[in-house]
């Protein structure tokens, strides 16, 4: 009873700390680690120990589930090698960076300790990253890259976490057998991702029902996750090659019905999720400050390493941005035009886009008792979450607008809106009119063949004309959302007064909120 009241106590948190994260117009992210971190310290609560193979299974698959299945696979493809770089490449550089820092600042501590240490702050987190994209706009190519980059890096950084704790333990390291290693678990994991994803669209539509359809989508990511680490795998890879299956097939997979339903019960989930996550890294300050020593210990004996490392990480991070774009800038001076710089503006927002979150923690977390330094892991790695979320996550808006960033000029050119409307409108016409006469050439649906000539030659004439009809657009659904306003009026008035009943007034209400939606979606 005193976990599952906890439980509600932290979801009503969760509740308080957005509304005013809203109202303050703060990152919903930095609000709920600085509430977590209160939480944690008012009398009478108990201190929250994190088992960190449970947060793991618990809140990376669904999160990473999301992001791939939203993900944009062109994109991806297209900037596959900005992504490997940042997955990879910044990983590992800001691993051997915070390494060399950490012996300097702290000289008593091992090669490995310090190794473990840069492999578990180096991945910025998949998590943070998303509670930050979600409140700014970026171009599409800088977006792309940090999606890509927070599905895979994790997979780096843990690969690294392990060889270094096993160079610790047997005072052996093999760059060769790492890279081997990397290899493997992340083939093996794709592949393991790919038999779970190519499963469920097999069978997701068999099952029939919405509700076991969209239970089954939530099945997907811990079973790619699971079945992976079983194997010894990695479970962060299997879990993005499924999410990235199961989301390009999930058009044809679902329903309208069901893809409503799901979409609802994800983002709800998610929302939570996340929530949780943040506030749970901030309730677990507390024991990880009294397994130290209080407060008084890391502000004489760890602080300046602290800030030390917290500087290491972010210009390495820099470095390695502004370097790969300068090495893209050299090869195109010897003819290698394939790839183009992304300039120092959208650099310069790429490399203070680098979050840490609950990655960082649960592996901090995991490091095995009696480890050299385990302590001081433990308070950096809090340390630079804590640090990264609230000043890069509170400032990230701020640097982008002061950046002024604009869509690259290459960029392959995508229809608008208006003009991906008007070539679907064109295609049903297409479909009625070739259904609209009967075998003598007399017309048997005459309304609607008016219906969807007149929306086929009103979206031809809004292609394009944006501007010019938004008035009266906008004029035109906002009649017909005070029309569904009536209608819903009337509704309820006539199920209050008892003239119908509860199915009439369910029935009846949902098709009222469909035309709403479509209103509202049609006007934004």
């Amino acid at each position: 009873m005193e976990l599952f009241e906890l439980v509600v106590a932290m979801l009503l948190a969760i509740i308080v700390l957005h509304f005013t994260a809203h109202k303050l117009g703060l990152p919903p992210a930095v609000a709920l680690l600085t509430g977590g971190a209160l939480f944690a310290f008012l009398p009478g609560l108990p201190v929250i120990e994190l088992d960190p193979e449970l947060v793991l299974v618990i809140f990376l698959p669904p999160l990473l589930m999301d992001g791939a299945w939203f993900i944009a696979i062109h994109s991806l493809k297209r900037h596959v090698i900005g992504i490997a770089s940042l997955a990879v490449g910044s990983v590992v550089f800001t691993t051997v960076a915070v390494a060399a820092v950490a012996h300097w600042a702290v000289p008593g501590l091992p090669w490995a300790a310090c190794a473990a240490l840069g492999a578990i702050v180096s991945p910025p987190d998949a998590v943070s990253a998303r509670a930050i994209l979600q409140r700014v706009h970026l171009p599409r190519r800088l977006s792309i890259l940090l999606e890509g980059e927070s599905l895979f890096n994790d997979a780096s950084g843990l690969v690294l976490f392990r060889f270094a704790i096993a160079a610790g333990a047997t005072g052996a390291f093999s760059m060769v057998d790492a890279l081997g290693s990397f290899a493997l678990l992340s083939l093996g994991g794709a592949i393991v991702g790919a038999a779970i994803g190519a499963g469920w669209v097999m069978l997701a539509p068999r099952l029939e029902d919405k509700y076991l359809m969209i239970a089954s989508s939530l099945l997907a990511p811990w079973a790619s996750y699971l079945l992976a680490e079983s194997f010894h795998l990695s479970g962060v890879i299997a879990t993005v090659a499924a999410g990235l299956i199961c989301g390009w097939y999930q058009h044809v997979v679902f329903s309208a019905t069901v893809r409503m339903n799901s979409t609802a019960f994800w983002a709800v989930m998610i929302f939570l999720m996340e929530a949780f996550v943040f506030l749970l890294i901030g309730s677990s300050l507390r024991g990880v400050i009294e397994r130290i020593g209080g407060f008084g210990v890391v502000l004489d004996e760890m602080a300046v390493p602290i800030l030390a490392i917290l500087a290491a990480l972010t210009l390495a991070r820099f470095a390695w941005v502004f370097g790969s774009d300068g090495v893209i800038r050299l090869v195109r001076l010897f003819g290698v035009r394939r790839y183009d710089p992304i300039g120092a503006r959208s650099a310069t927002v790429l490399g203070w886009a680098g979050m840490r979150g609950v990655v960082t923690l649960a592996v901090a977390l995991s490091v095995p008792e009696g480890f050299p330094g385990r302590d001081f892991i433990l308070v950096a790695a809090f340390a630079v979450i804590i640090g990264t979320v609230l000043i890069q996550g509170t400032t990230l808006g701020a640097v982008i607008r002061l950046a002024n960033l604009e869509a690259p000029k290459n960029e392959p050119r995508h229809l608008s809106m208006s003009e991906a409307e008007a070539a679907m409108a064109q295609a049903q016409l297409a479909v009625v009119e070739s259904h609209a006469h009967d075998a003598d050439g007399a017309v048997i649906h005459p309304r609607l063949l008016d219906r969807y000539r007149h929306q086929a030659a009103l979206s031809l004439d809004y292609a394009g004309q944006e501007e010019v009809h938004a008035g009266t657009l906008h004029a035109h659904f906002d009649l017909i959302l005070k029309a569904v306003a009536a209608g819903r009026a009337e509704l309820l008035r006539l199920h209050r007064n008892g003239e119908i009943d509860e199915e009439t007034l369910q029935e009846l209400e949902h098709d009222l909120d469909l035309e709403e939606m479509s209103a509202l979606a049609a006007k934004a």
